[in-house]
């Protein structure tokens, strides 16, 4: 019996892309479901609960930018957008509204596969590097939960994907010091960039990052543009408190000036 890697859905209005797909990420060891449109994703997406989504731009009845937009509403699940494109404003629009990663067309599928067990490998196993208590930390009013995922402002719960939650990881992990885009490409993503647009999927998540955990996203308190070389976490102290504290103190580390 095959070991499956894990489930992926390939929604893609042509047959030979579904076909090649399906036959090399099988052979791969990937369980793949496949659908020709929008609507159909959609049931599939909610039937097969798919480990990962590769999910075309253009196809008839609904197009990837709103199947991606209705999938965000109630999942992370990991999406690789297809796009035939050329436009890298085309490509970023896919990554605003919540994809992780695209490809544009023609693509190699060798290169497909090396993306997807990349972001499976670090969805499932990118751990908290530096937190050696295994209760949260507290940055100022930020707090962060490793063992579930979580986030807070204060009081208020942040919802993350996992690839804006490994960026903040990444960032806290190197707090003070600044870290390129095509490092924090290389960590997160699992390659090197080949490509005008390719530093651009950073941009933007670091910009959807911002806009969920900062107070004001245009005057950034904790993640900083260190201009000519990247962005850094501000050097706050960081204070672990173990988990039934966590519901009752309100101590704060004061951010850098």
């Amino acid at each position: 019996m095959i070991d499956h890697k894990g489930k992926i859905l390939v929604v893609d209005d042509e047959p030979a892309v579904r076909r090649i797909l399906k036959t090399r990420l099988t052979m791969s060891g990937y369980e793949v479901v496949t659908a020709s449109d929008g609507e159909e994703a959609l049931t599939l997406f909610v039937r097969e609960t798919p480990d990962l989504i590769i999910l075309d731009v253009m196809m008839p009845k609904k197009d990837g930018y709103f199947i991606c937009q209705e999938i965000r509403k109630e999942s992370e699940v990991p999406i690789i957008m297809l796009t035939a494109l050329a436009d890298v404003a085309d490509r970023i629009a896919g990554l605003q509204i919540g994809a992780d990663d695209y490809l544009v067309k023609p693509f190699s599928p060798k290169e497909l596969e090396a993306r997807i067990q990349t972001i499976l490998r670090r969805f499932k196993k990118l751990g908290w590097h530096n937190c050696s208590d295994p209760g949260v930390t507290q940055m100022g009013l930020l707090r962060i939960d490793p063992n579930r995922r979580r986030v807070s402002l204060g009081d208020r719960p942040i919802r993350l994907t996992e690839i804006e939650f490994n960026i903040l990881q990444l960032l806290i992990a190197q707090s003070g010091e600044p870290i390129s885009r095509a490092d924090i490409l290389q960590a997160i993503w699992g390659y090197s960039p080949r490509q005008p647009g390719d530093l651009r999927l950073v941009d933007v998540h670091i910009s959807r990052l911002r806009g969920k955990i900062e107070t004001d996203p245009k005057q950034p308190e904790f993640i900083v543009t260190e201009r000519g070389m990247g962005y850094s976490f501000q050097n706050l102290t960081p204070v672990s408190v173990s988990a039934h504290q966590s519901s009752v103190t309100s101590h704060q580390s004061p951010a850098m000036p």
